[in-house]
């Protein structure tokens, strides 16, 4: 065996150690919260086959609701999802950029966002209020159904046990859905979004938890994949603010390129490996954005070191994040310079202007300079 394919096996093994870490240490920091269930991060899912027993409140730049939860469930991410094996025997308060409703609610479904999606073979068991910019109700709905946006549209396998009421600038009903009760425009019929109450995590148990968790992924990226890391960390430090506005297209793009894959039947799938997929981006390039704040400071001091750059940019980035509105502001914008300048060099980069590399692999000047001889 080769020394390269040796390296690569430690680097492999080293990445799956640290994941493995990681992803044990969530469940015992969640379960620990509080008497309900409160759960915090990037990706917050309730497995295929997992139940939660009593209430559910959860936080994060994604959500899936695929096993059981007992009680009620308030969610407030960036994307909300129950998936088709979800159920939710109370009630459902959502809040997201987007919200989809493929499986069971047992009660009200109450859903605020950019766009709320009721799927065909959806089910709620009581009321269903829904204000978006775009509502679409293609499930069953028990009781009444308040639905508010710009588009409302009504599909023809919606059924509606009460009064579908409705306020929108542009409202559609297909002939073929049920409706029990009456049909009529009413405006205000939503005057409050859903309440959704954060988890009572202290500030600081909830900085020191993410720090670490950041640290090992950190870790696994610097083992992993070093020459790639190399190249992100050079395009981010060299091309800021490049980095930070094709991140904020990224940002804004994915999630609704998800939202229309997720309107054909056959983007279920996909949408939903979307959504997982690239809630773990974000949290990858959340950490390379700090890893470029910390080669940045460094810089300052005239000092270098990849390892040393990752902890000083998690520290600083965690402390100013313990600062109200201010760290909000500085955490999101290292997210998009990370973004950015995971996906810049993704799209093949060079960094003959970024630091050397092509890909992570050293740049060989010698055809230039034969050249210019």
């Amino acid at each position: 065996m080769s020394p390269s394919v040796v390296s690569m096996n430690k680097n492999v093994l080293a990445l799956v150690l640290a994941l493995i870490v990681v992803v044990g240490v969530v469940p015992g920091v969640a379960a620990a919260q509080a008497s309900g269930i409160e759960r915090v991060g990037g990706l917050v899912e309730v497995a295929d086959g997992e139940t939660v027993t009593g209430d559910l409140s959860a936080v994060g730049g994604t959500i899936v609701v695929a096993g059981t939860v007992t009680g009620d469930v308030e969610a407030t991410g960036g994307s909300v999802v129950v998936a088709p094996t979800g159920v939710v025997e109370g009630n459902l308060a959502a809040i997201g950029g987007s919200v989809l409703v493929e499986g069971t609610v047992g009660g009200d479904a109450e859903a605020f966002g950019g766009s709320v999606y009721v799927r065909d073979g959806a089910r709620v068991g009581g009321t269903l209020e829904a204000a978006a910019g775009s509502v679409r109700l293609d499930g069953q709905v028990a009781g009444d159904a308040r639905l508010a946006g710009e588009t409302v549209t009504v599909g023809p396998t919606a059924a509606v046990g009460g009064n579908l009421l409705y306020d929108a600038e542009t409202f559609t009903a297909s002939p073929e859905a049920s409706v029990a009760g009456a049909v009529r425009a009413e405006e205000g019929i939503i005057t409050d979004e859903p309440t959704v109450a954060p988890p009572a995590i202290p500030r600081g148990v909830g900085a020191v938890y993410g720090l670490l968790a950041n640290l090992l992924l950190g870790a696994a990226l610097l083992l992993a994949v070093p020459r790639f890391t190399g190249v992100v960390t050079s395009v981010g430090a060299q091309k800021t603010l490049r980095s930070g506005g094709v991140g904020l297209l990224a940002l804004v793009g994915v999630p609704v390129a998800l939202v229309l894959v997720a309107l054909t039947i056959v983007g279920i799938p996909l949408s939903l490996a979307g959504i997982v997929a690239f809630a773990l981006l974000l949290w990858v390039a959340f950490v390379y954005g700090t890893l470029v704040t910390g080669t940045w400071l460094l810089s300052l001091v005239e000092r270098e070191g990849r390892w040393l750059a990752l902890g000083v940019g998690l520290v600083a980035v965690t402390l100013v994040g313990l600062v109200p509105f201010v760290g909000g502001v500085v955490e999101f914008l290292v997210l998009l310079v990370g973004l950015g300048a995971f996906v810049l060099a993704v799209g093949g980069v060079r960094s003959g202007e970024e630091g050397g590399f092509v890909f992570g692999a050293p740049r060989d000047d010698s055809a230039d300079e034969s050249t210019a001889a």
